[in-house]
């Protein structure tokens, strides 16, 4: 019997103190509670969310969609803090024990609070997307990205003052840090600025095509913070160094309202003054009367020079329609016109020739 009781005085012993001094039935209530706000945190996902995700659905505003989205994980994390507060507030803990319950729960409701404002900031950039004769589609990304690294960099910040880690030092270690990176990353701040300017000044954007002379021409895909992602016409990948785009000149073809025509036609020497003439009003009558050109930017058709091997004749004009493939269109029309009128009107295109004078002694 002396074995039983001395067996039961340590058990309730136990029992009584549980773990840390927190009473082994109360922990175990606690845990009950965390339990049921787990329960509750599958029931917020599975029917709550659901329920906003379809009436969200049901309006044309994309903006309660991209909410309702963005606090989804928010939404599922609160049951949890919930839980977390409740049970160990039910439970009773020694002083240097509630200190650190309490450091815990206040995390807890930190970490919530940014997560909610850092999740919010995706749906403000839709209210951003007015502006959108002011900042461009990615210049809205990359503001959107920063103010959720500043909110990530501030709640880390405040989590860590909760825990008593100062973070004046590791501002001023990081000050330090940041001058040697800043010596030895001169290129990567270059690219930013510039990528920046690209962004501010509205040169491109994705999906323009752009041509630097020399460098690069294709499609865009991507601005990024340090270089912009363009796809080739051969479908390869390039990676181009946002700095060429702020010290070059950048042609952007997706911006052109008319596309040009400008040729030089070459005639023989023996076409007549009369030939040049028709060949030249018939070419300007053609297109002028033509629905393919814009006549308002300006044609010019004339007789410009007196070349070695040929009589050139300057034809420029612009098409009304701003697509590169209707443009290819257009400049066969044009050329197989050009070719009729000058064998309707008995010349010949020249070709490069050289003549050879034999001397008789």
């Amino acid at each position: 019997m002396e074995i039983i009781n001395n067996f039961s005085e340590i058990f309730l012993s136990v029992w009584s103190r549980g773990i840390l001094g927190v009473d082994i039935f109360q922990i175990l209530i606690g845990i009950l509670i965390f339990l049921v706000f787990l329960i509750f945190r599958g029931l917020i996902s599975k029917i709550v969310i659901k329920k906003l995700e379809i009436i969200s659905k049901k309006t044309t505003n994309k903006l309660d969609d991209t909410f309702v989205r963005s606090l989804e994980g928010p939404a599922r994390f609160l049951p949890i803090v919930l839980g977390f507060f409740i049970a160990s507030y039910y439970m009773t803990f020694t002083s240097e024990g509630r200190d650190v319950v309490d450091t815990i729960n206040r995390t807890l409701i930190t970490i919530l609070i940014f997560w909610v404002i850092h999740q919010v900031i995706e749906p403000v950039s839709y209210i951003l997307s007015g502006l959108d004769k002011l900042l461009t589609r990615e210049l809205i990304g990359w503001i959107i990205k920063s103010l959720k690294i500043l909110i990530f960099i501030l709640g880390l910040a405040a989590v860590l003052e909760l825990w008593g880690i100062k973070i004046g030092p590791i501002i001023a270690g990081l000050g330090l840090f940041g001058v040697a990176v800043a010596l030895g990353a001169q290129d990567l701040f270059k690219n930013l600025i510039s990528g920046i300017l690209v962004l501010v000044e509205k040169r491109f954007k994705i999906g323009d095509w752009i041509q630097v002379e020399g460098i690069i021409e294709g499609i865009v895909e991507k601005i990024g913070f340090r270089s912009t992602t363009i796809r080739k016409f051969d479908k390869s990948l390039a990676i181009i160094p946002n700095f060429q785009f702020a010290e070059n000149a950048v042609i952007n073809n997706s911006a052109k309202n008319n596309w040009a025509i400008s040729w030089i036609i070459t005639l023989q020497y023996d076409s007549t003054v009369d030939q040049l003439k028709t060949i030249r009003d018939e070419i300007e009558a053609y297109i002028n009367s033509s629905e393919d050109y814009d006549t308002k930017v300006g044609v010019a058709v004339r007789v410009d020079k007196f070349s070695d091997s040929s009589i050139d004749m300057y034809v420029r004009c612009f098409t009304k329609s701003n697509s590169w493939s209707e443009w290819l269109s257009v400049k066969e029309r044009l050329a197989i016109e050009i070719k009729n009128i000058v064998e309707k009107n008995k010349a010949s295109f020249a070709f490069p020739s050289s003549s050879v004078y034999i001397e008789k002694k």
